[in-house]
């Protein structure tokens, strides 16, 4: 691998560290090819095995497994589906790790890995054959189930996915992965940030992963800006800016280079809202595995329609690699081919619709569009329709890896995007990102 550390736009997707990502990647392969081998037949866990099943036992979705396999970029290390298979058997029973390795120096480095299901169906996932099997409702149907096993798992507390959570060399609480942890948290610490059950414990008392993943701020931290001009949006995730659309169109369609929003499909095909909002303007932020992962309401209103839609977890667009503008990549470079697919998702995801009646009537109703990328399986609703929200109010929650997220307004008003917000940028939840105005 030979992608560059600065990771503005892919940081806790991929390791900003080429050996971290070779050396967990190595590690799961030499396990799963130690079963492949194995004298004696290797079981796989259920919910492995029932994916085998339903991949088998469909001749169009095995064979586009199949396919997948001679598609994928030279770069791939996952030789085979029986490989994958196994790769699943060590990751679904455990938490996400803190990988450490060593550098061409040979010093020890370190990252968390945030999305390890992703690491293994990136390169994967970035085949003409993938992007036909990822969008079947079957292949994600019998994908949930996994997802569904692990996340669990991760927040059981009964089992031990909080094991990973510890001040030791391999722990998501050493002194290399705290700093990472703290990179987007300004002047204030983790535990300044964050509230900790028992910041005195050495897994500060979290019992499980998901209670460490949803964990929620300290009063006073994130404070709403402003938040009695009704003129003003406020950030409602902690996120790094992918793109602000204007005058987007309630049909459009998806192609390789220059995606295009389409309302019709993201807001799962309702001719009337896509209407109501056609010709408005989109905005889209992401969230790193390592992000804050509560969502927060960006004006005040009520909340007017709730609508849960299932979806697709690893299907992207497939391209050529990084183009010759990425920040983080060079150009070809076949990796992360999901987080440029971010507009395209939109329309694909599991993903959670929830329609605010703003208080400002030039506003009217808009829409955060809350989407689950890869391994987040649940995009959980806190809020309930009719229920009154104050800028900087919840309004649910991510479980279980990355995500992104989208607000859409009408054409009605004229969306004035703050200085500060500009792609790559990252933006902290409750702050102000633009201001509207009659048109």
């Amino acid at each position: 691998m030979s992608y560059s550390t600065k990771f503005i736009r892919y940081g806790g997707w991929l390791p900003a560290h080429p050996e971290i990502h070779t050396s967990f990647l190595a590690k799961h392969v030499k396990l799963a090819r130690k079963a492949v081998f194995s004298d004696a037949p290797v079981a796989h866990i259920p919910p492995v095995e029932a994916f085998k099943d339903a991949i088998e036992g469909d001749p169009v979705m095995k064979f586009l497994f199949d396919q997948i396999f001679l598609q994928v970029s030279s770069k791939n290390t996952v030789p085979d589906f029986e490989t994958l298979l196994f790769m699943l058997d060590h990751i679904l029973p455990s938490a996400p790790a803190y990988q450490i390795a060593t550098d061409p120096q040979g010093n020890p480095i370190g990252e968390p890995i945030g999305v390890p299901i992703y690491l293994i169906f990136d390169l994967l996932s970035n085949t003409a054959a993938a992007y036909d099997l990822f969008r079947l409702p079957k292949f994600n149907a019998a994908l949930k189930k996994l997802l569904d096993f692990w996340g669990a798992y991760l927040s059981d507390p009964t089992k031990d996915s909080n094991a990973v959570l510890n001040t030791g060399e391999e722990g998501w609480f050493s002194q290399p992965a705290i700093r990472r942890l703290e990179t987007n948290l300004g002047t204030l610490s983790f535990s300044q940030t964050y509230i900790t059950p028992d910041p005195n414990a050495d897994n500060r008392g979290y019992a499980t992963w998901d209670d460490f993943f949803t964990r929620a701020f300290q009063s006073g931290v994130r404070p709403v800006d402003a938040a009695e001009n009704p003129t003003l949006i406020h950030s409602a995730c902690e996120s790094t800016v992918y793109r602000m659309a204007p005058d987007v169109s309630a049909h459009d369609q998806f192609w390789l280079k220059g995606q295009k929003y389409s309302l019709y499909d993201m807001l799962n095909r309702d001719e009337e809202m896509a209407a109501y909002f056609n010709g408005g303007t989109v905005y889209q932020a992401f969230l790193s595995p390592l992000d804050f992962h509560r969502w927060h309401a960006p004006l005040n209103g009520i909340i007017e329609k709730i609508v849960r839609l299932d979806g697709t977890y690893y299907a992207v667009l497939p391209d050529e690699g990084a183009a010759a503008d990425d920040p983080d990549l060079p150009e070809g470079s076949p990796y992360g081919a999901i987080i440029r697919s971010q507009s395209f998702i939109t329309i694909t995801a599991a993903r959670a619709l929830i329609y605010i009646r703003a208080d400002n009537p030039d506003i009217g109703l808009m829409c955060f569009v809350g989407v689950g990328m890869v391994e987040v399986s649940t995009c959980e609703v806190t809020v309930k329709e009719g229920q009154r929200v104050r800028t900087g109010d919840q309004l649910g929650m991510f479980h279980f890896g990355g995500s992104t997220h989208a607000l859409v307004f009408g054409p009605q008003i004229d969306v004035k995007f703050a200085d500060h917000v500009a792609v790559d940028k990252h933006i902290w939840v409750n702050s102000i990102i633009a201001q509207v105005t009659p048109k």
